[in-house]
């Protein structure tokens, strides 16, 4: 099963091929790399020959921007109601997944059907897309990321997209620690969302690996959902993890303890210049 995010219009993934792929943000062309574009280039086009901005790996690591205009430092793109800040980062991102505008509509959905107050969790949270649309929404969010650089990023896409008045608490912290607190203390969610990485560091040197630590952190927020728990979303970008792992440990850890629904797959976007689909990571969604 793989979701697409076919009702972008300031993004557009345009082509693909020879291990790049070719992308409109807003006004602005990007060629950047991608590991799953495993198939050759078929049309060097004047956009791929000339792009606005490519990003060019290094043989010894990382890698770095080449811009042939001088863009902005940032600019905003909207998707329906949400609005984000697009950077060209050091390491190659842009601090936006498009996919993953298939998950911002379930989780929109999710809470402003569920006719109550939702107070929901992000983990890994990244730049805030997932808060961003919980907020909109209407819940009550705890966006809680190990990076304060991402963190600040977040806070001002709450402000671009107008929720500046909503219930948001940003929260620099290592995850793991983050929720065994909340456990302390006594706090729970209705809507759990996470984004682990393959590998991270936490602001104190802790040490992430996920296919060490991904069960132990999902058995962890099992422990701090509510009583009437509304959703958990997991999305993971680990290269060769199957969307089946996702589902198993959901049935596991929720599914034999409180019912509902999973629903586990791939995201991914249309290619418009053809009719590929480029696969863009997995998500497990665990429903009451």
């Amino acid at each position: 099963m793989i979701i697409v995010a076919d009702d972008w219009k300031d993004y557009e993934l345009i082509d693909t091929g020879g291990g790049e792929k070719l992308e409109r943000w807003g006004k602005y062309i990007l060629r950047r790399p991608d590991p799953q574009v495993i198939w050759p280039l078929i049309n060097e086009t004047e956009q791929w020959l000339k792009p606005h901005g490519h990003y060019f790996r290094s043989a010894s690591g990382g890698g770095k921007w080449e811009f042939k205009i001088k863009l902005p430092e940032r600019w905003t793109i909207r998707y329906d109601r949400l609005s984000f800040y697009i950077e060209p980062t050091n390491f190659k991102h842009t601090g936006l997944f498009p996919e993953q505008a298939v998950n911002w509509k379930w989780i929109i959905e999710k809470i402003q059907n569920a006719d109550r107050k939702i107070n929901a969790l992000n983990l890994f949270a990244y730049t805030g897309g997932a808060t961003v649309a919980a907020a909109y929404a209407g819940a009550e969010v705890c966006h809680v990321d190990a990076s304060k650089g991402m963190v600040t990023w977040a806070k001002e896409n709450i402000a671009l997209s107008n929720l500046s008045d909503k219930k948001v608490r940003f929260i620099t912290d290592d995850v793991v620690k983050f929720v065994q607190r909340e456990q302390r203390r006594g706090n729970k969610y209705d809507a759990i969302i996470m984004d682990p990485p393959s590998y991270g560091r936490g602001p104190k040197g802790e040490i992430w690996k996920i296919e060490e630590s991904l069960y132990m952190i999902i058995e962890e927020c099992t422990k701090i959902l509510s009583d009437k728990p509304l959703f958990m979303l997991i999305n993971s970008y680990t290269t060769g993890f199957s969307p089946i792992i996702l589902q198993n440990i959901l049935n596991i850890l929720l599914t034999k303890k409180l019912g509902g629904r999973i629903t586990c797959g791939e995201v991914g976007l249309n290619v418009t210049s053809s009719e590929l689909i480029l696969p863009c990571g997995i998500f497990g969604r665990w429903e009451a």
